[in-house]
């Protein structure tokens, strides 16, 4: 399978629910919601995982901040991201 490579400043989307997995601060709930799938964001930095130097990390910043302002950065797996657009129902 071909690596996804998103580069920074990318238009990107939430390919699904990208929740919280206890390291994010001002997410009250350990397995609270960050960006519901859909969301838009742009890339801001990338990198590998610590734990695995094979595993790409995107740092995305999603429109989830007060009055759909940028949020804080949140780290995501490539299959957590899609440059798709959803379709609006």
């Amino acid at each position: 399978m071909e690596k996804i490579q998103y580069e920074v400043g990318d238009m990107i989307f939430a390919a699904e629910d990208i929740l919280n997995d206890g390291g994010m601060p001002g997410i009250a709930d350990a397995e609270g919601l960050i960006a519901p799938a859909g969301m838009r964001g742009v890339v801001v930095h990338f990198g590998v995982a610590e734990m695995d130097e094979s595993q790409e990390i995107y740092l995305v910043q999603f429109e989830n901040g007060p009055d759909g302002s940028l949020g804080n950065p949140v780290g995501c797996l490539p299959e957590e991201l899609t440059q798709v657009e959803p379709v609006s129902a």
